[in-house]
């Protein structure tokens, strides 16, 4: 859980890369303006709390003025205990989340503009987020080990074995696995993948760096770069683009919620 607030006399343009956690916005501020997105639906237009789905794709966004809001970093094995649809039904898409979760949309905003400090928005959104987990139902055990497997992995662990290890046909598991996570197995992987290569950019060679997660070579890592955050790996880590995980560290202050 992340708190933003952000100040500018012109125009913010971002390019925010794929990624396997979910951004939750609940906005108190400027809507943000979605300019284009190249794996989803929902480009094209201004948003002020929403929720952007798993896709394969990267997304360029602006703001004028300025920018206020908590950002709220879902697993995929989250959204249906925090949103209470399963993955598929936001994947690959931007949503408003009035037209999901309306306890946790415009009405959380303008309490979270009626209070001063991050501790209190920070306790607002942790509380009614908590309040939406309540009689939710839970995933199916093997589909979030087979996440967990695919995520501790770095996203290289070998599919077809983890297939075989459920007991259930590659259909089967293909189906029920995007239905809840939003994505096919392998596309979730791809993610993965991706987001932990472009962690060691600027640090290790990228002939390295394709080999120690499993790409064929430097120009396939490339063409990967390019496929999720829509630049080169040389711009891609000049930019110093934001990540969830980056932005898990980021001061005023963070607060975090389990799960």
């Amino acid at each position: 859980m992340v708190g933003m607030s952000e100040r500018t006399t012109g125009v913010v343009p971002r390019l925010q890369p794929a990624g396997s956690l979910l951004p939750l916005v609940i906005s108190f501020g400027e809507p943000l303006k979605i300019d284009e997105l190249s794996d989803a639906a929902g480009a094209g237009r201004s948003y002020r709390s929403f929720v952007s789905g798993l896709s394969t794709g990267y997304a360029r966004t602006h703001f004028e003025r300025g920018q206020d809001c908590v950002q709220v970093f879902l697993t995929p094995l989250g959204i249906r205990r925090v949103l209470g649809v399963p993955g598929k039904a936001i994947a690959r898409q931007v949503i408003e989340v009035d037209d999901i979760a309306p306890t946790i949309g415009h009405s959380l905003g303008e309490r979270l503009a009626s209070v001063a400090t991050w501790a209190e928005r920070f306790a607002l959104v942790g509380t009614a987020l908590l309040r939406q987990t309540f009689q939710r139902v839970e995933p199916p055990s093997w589909i979030s080990w087979f996440w967990r497997q695919l995520d501790g992995s770095g996203g290289q662990a070998r599919i077809a074995d983890l297939v075989e290890q459920t007991g259930w046909s590659h259909r089967h598991v293909a189906k029920s696995f995007g239905e809840e996570i939003g994505l096919t197995p392998k596309q979730a992987a791809g993610i993965i993948r991706f987001e932990r290569a472009a962690s060691d950019l600027a640090r290790l060679p990228l002939a390295e760096i394709a080999i120690r997660h499993g790409f064929a070579d430097q120009s396939h890592l490339t063409r990967s770069m390019l496929r999720y955050a829509g630049e080169t790996p040389r711009d891609h880590s000049a930019a110093q683009r934001p990540t969830p995980w980056s932005a898990l560290g980021l001061d005023p202050g963070v607060g975090l919620l389990h799960g």
